[in-house]
């Protein structure tokens, strides 16, 4: 059986101590820079992402209920990641979407000239 908790607990006790560039490199971005890297590009991109978050957490209307939601580091790290992997696929489908009605658009002008 594969004993993963005590590895990342392991990785991360040293954290501190050792020299994190990309930490680094985080921590001198301006406020201003970290929120236009945050936000989605389009509305549509915002939406899936919201929704992939509320299907991971749970979807009780709050308006209804008091939720309340717990967890540990390590699992609210994964959710993150899982956020940052969601957020970089869909913002990569979103250029592919965009390369491709712009092909479209230039082969029908194309085709028009002819």
């Amino acid at each position: 059986m594969s004993n993963i908790p005590n590895q990342v607990s392991e990785f991360f006790e040293g954290e501190s101590e050792a020299i994190n560039p990309l930490w680094q490199y985080v921590q001198s971005l301006s406020p201003e820079t970290v929120t236009q890297l945050s936000r989605p590009a389009s509305a549509e991109v915002f939406q899936v992402m919201e929704r992939n978050i509320v299907g991971l957490l749970g979807n009780l209307p709050s308006e209804h209920f008091n939720v309340s939601i717990t967890t540990n580091r390590e699992n609210l790290g994964r959710l993150l990641a899982s956020a940052m992997v969601s957020g970089y696929f869909l913002r990569n489908a979103e250029q592919r979407m965009g390369f491709e009605k712009s092909l479209q658009s230039a082969e029908v002008k194309s085709s028009e000239k002819e």
